[in-house]
């Protein structure tokens, strides 16, 4: 007891310097500031929600709204949620001091967050169901629904980092709005719209029944997690804490790139591979004759097999990008129509699609010395790698299209021939996206009317896209310009699609080493 009595003496101590009135006032004059200046934005936006909401997006948005909810839990259960600094977690965490006093301060951060993002929760939904009547009341309850959602959905995520048993709960709640979202899907574009239309248009004492009936339950949860900061393990706040501080670091310095490496690093970790024969074609005795490719075919096949087992060995990953297919039907509905958001989901999602693939391209460049032990050049490789992202961004961007077309987004037409037509472009934009290397902080910064644009982070955010988008003009007008022009269309997303990845490959060349780039190397899986 006399030691820790010591060290809580030693950290007061060292403590920060307390707070002036000077600091007070500069802190209170920036949120008078931040309060002032988006009242008027978020006011007129609220009052736009008044209203009757339309039958027909009823389903998409509570489908969506579902779907964002489910996400916000998977990112709190993966980024920890209780992490410390660095130096707390390396001194703090592991000293005679109670765990709860240790991890309190972060802890008290979270409902903080989590509060503001159920405020977002609260406003999407009101703009789905709508208020016909008594804005205000409806307002009130669609908040406090949101945010008591959030802080629940935060306090089962730090009882699930101190328990086993509360992380399988709530990876089974994830399962269950992925359920939900897709019944709400299924009922708003099916005989099952006015269920839908009678949770819009129930009175408000209900919709205040269940936010007080929420509320109580997010204020149990809350109490327990506060209870169960005493039982965290060590470990899993030191791999969060860990984590924080490489995505800070990484945010901070602007290298974005550094947290794919970070989230592939994390899955990796720990796990044991099993091994498993070579395809046919590559495997056989090396004292008989073996049945093999054309030579120069077989060494980059053999580098490229690489990226096709990293991606059966996460079906997960393969299983949601399927199942996000779905999303610009889901965004076309909730709009009404083909929106632009819509169409930066279905561009946006064909592209992530192609770029999940290229784990092994980035790291040819960034570490080439495997590429050149198996004597394969830099085009050779990028055209055995390419295979892969134009196979799933095809699947991507086909099964998109279809389902737009389906809900009535789109015209009726081929639409969904711009999905295969397009890959090549797709693959070609996405290598460019993995070889692209660090943000180049030297590059000027640009003065604008809305302020300073560093042109280091642009060109590195651009790099790749831009390939894409040239490559994939044909289709991204195709909406445009309708259903009259789509067979020229075609053909000429055809010409470029194919255009763009042959320039892409003959440009390609071997990127020499360079001892003074840092960066986190994946594990190397050829078996």
């Amino acid at each position: 007891m006399n030691e820790v009595r010591a060290v809580r003496a030693l950290i007061r101590s060292g403590g920060r310097t307390p707070m002036s009135w000077s600091d007070r006032y500069v802190a209170l004059f920036g949120l008078a500031m931040a309060v002032a200046v988006l009242a008027q934005p978020v006011a007129s936006v609220v009052a736009a929600m008044a209203g009757q909401a339309d039958p027909s997006r009823l389903g998409a948005g509570v489908a969506l709204i579902a779907l964002a909810y489910a996400g916000l839990l998977a990112l709190a259960r993966t980024l920890g949620p209780v992490a410390l600094p660095a130096a707390d977690a390396a001194w703090l965490l592991l000293s005679p001091l109670p765990r709860r006093t240790v991890l309190g301060r972060s802890a008290v951060i979270l409902p903080a967050i989590s509060s503001l993002a159920g405020v977002g929760l609260g406003l999407a939904l009101l703009a789905v169901l709508g208020a016909p009547d008594q804005f205000t009341p409806r307002l009130v309850t669609a908040v406090l629904l949101g945010v008591s959602a959030a802080v629940g959905g935060m306090a089962a995520a730090v009882l699930a980092q101190a328990s086993p048993q509360w992380d399988s709960w709530l990876q089974g709640a994830l399962v269950v709005l992925v359920i939900v979202a897709a019944l709400a899907a299924v009922l708003g574009s099916g005989p099952g719209r006015h269920l839908l239309v009678a949770v819009a248009d129930a009175p408000v004492s209900l919709g205040a029944a269940s936010a007080a009936l929420c509320g109580t339950v997010t204020a149990l949860l809350v109490r327990r997690a506060w209870a169960a900061l005493g039982r965290v393990h060590a470990r899993t706040v030191l791999a969060a804490s860990t984590r924080a501080g490489r995505v800070a670091a990484a945010t901070v310095a602007l290298e974005l790139g550094a947290l794919t490496w970070i989230a592939e690093d994390g899955h990796w970790r720990g796990r044991t591979l099993r091994s498993r024969p070579w395809p046919a074609p590559l495997s056989g005795s090396l004292s008989g004759p073996m049945p093999r490719l054309p030579r120069p075919l077989s060494a980059p096949l053999a580098l490229a097999w690489q990226d096709w087992r990293r991606l059966g060995r996460r079906p997960g990953r393969l299983a949601a990008l399927l199942a996000a297919t779905a999303l610009p039907a889901l965004a076309a509905q909730a709009a009404g129509g083909l929106s632009p958001v819509a169409m930066i989901l279905v561009a946006g999602g064909a592209l992530t699609a192609a770029v999940a693939c290229t784990t092994g391209a980035r790291r040819d460049e960034e570490d080439p010395s495997l590429a050149r032990l198996f004597g394969v050049g830099a085009r050779a490789a990028l055209t055995a790698r390419a295979l892969l992202p134009m196979l799933l961004s095809a699947a991507w961007l086909t099964l998109a299209l279809a389902g737009l077309t389906a809900m009535g987004a789109l015209p009726a037409g081929p639409w969904w021939l711009f999905g295969p037509l397009s890959a090549p472009a797709l693959a070609a934009g996405a290598l460019r996206m993995a070889r692209r290397g660090f943000v180049d902080h030297s590059m000027p910064v640009i003065d604008t009317p809305g302020g300073a644009i560093p042109v280091g982070p642009l060109v590195w955010a651009m790099t790749g896209v831009d390939i894409a988008a040239l490559g994939c003009a044909p289709a991204l007008l195709a909406p445009a310009v309708g259903p009259t022009a789509l067979g020229a269309l075609v053909a000429a997303q055809a010409l470029s699609g194919v255009a763009v990845l042959t320039a892409f490959l003959l440009r390609a060349r071997r990127a020499a080493a360079d001892p003074a780039r840092l960066g986190y190397v994946t594990p190397i899986d050829l078996g």
